[in-house]
């Protein structure tokens, strides 16, 4: 007859360290992919910029950051039950989802972080030869604009930044396409070649190249929105949350973001 079976003391003892062991394997692997996971919600236009950042995050600190970028309407719910880091493609699109987010996002913790350009883009090779604005406020050309996301009222900003009500005017005249959201309107953009131009961020051109190249707004009528980030009521005080949001304004973060056309 074996040990064990003539000691059932001694065969409890190891029944007891056995599961012990067992437990705490699972507790530990348990507590690293909780630790291990974060999840970015925000729009599209930040979003190729977040993504590089949170794999460079990864490389460095072994924490995965989930990043969903897109219309708000394709993540809000799933912001509301996990998010940990909000970022919005301007002022005005971060005070909307305070709106609808409320004490869900630690307010104090909101801060635009990057900014970037109005920028046009026009047909590869700039057929029309648009060289700003200006040029677009004259007959015979079809504009595109974004009317909503983090483009309300950009480009009317831009048409009145000296004050021109002319140049306003003539602007509105030639716009031929109001897209809702900065998507929408690049998938407009490849479906339909007769737009001559479209008024959009600097990005868009930068992270869609094959299908545009970019002319600069004329410096006078230049105007700068930013992307703001905050974190998540919930990850306020997460180690992990803290350590990714003071890690986008690092210097590798930094590289990374103007890379795809932002500023610090």
């Amino acid at each position: 007859m074996s040990d064990t079976i003539r000691n059932p003391s001694r065969a409890h003892r190891i029944w007891r360290a056995a599961r012990a062991v067992v437990a705490l394997g699972a507790l530990v692997t348990s507590a690293s992919g909780l630790a291990r996971t974060l999840h970015a919600y925000g729009p599209g236009g930040p979003g190729p910029a977040m993504k590089q950042v949170a794999q460079a995050f990864e490389r460095k600190t072994g924490t995965k950051v989930i990043v969903a970028a897109g219309p708000p309407p394709t993540w809000m719910t799933q912001a509301k039950a996990n998010g940990d880091i909000i970022f919005s493609g301007s002022e005005n699109m971060m005070s909307d989802f305070l709106r609808q987010l409320g004490s869900l996002i630690a307010r104090d913790t909101i801060e635009p972080l990057y900014i970037r350009p109005s920028t046009i883009l026009v047909r590869p090779g700039n057929p029309r030869a648009i060289r700003g604005v200006r040029d677009l406020a004259g007959q015979g050309y079809k504009v595109m604009v974004v009317g909503g996301a983090g483009q309300i009222g950009m480009w009317e900003d831009v048409a009145t930044r000296t004050g021109e009500r002319e140049l306003l005017a003539g602007f509105r005249r030639n716009i031929a396409v109001e897209a809702a959201s900065s998507g929408e309107a690049l998938e407009r953009w490849k479906q339909d070649p007769t737009i001559d131009a479209w008024l959009i961020w600097n990005h868009w051109q930068i992270t869609n190249a094959d299908v545009a190249d970019a002319v600069p707004v004329e410096e006078e009528l230049r105007i700068w929105r930013p992307m703001d980030a905050g974190l998540m009521a919930r990850s306020k005080d997460d180690s992990d949350a803290k350590s990714f949001f003071k890690f986008l304004t690092s210097p590798e973060a930094r590289r990374i973001f103007e890379k795809n056309g932002w500023t610090r």
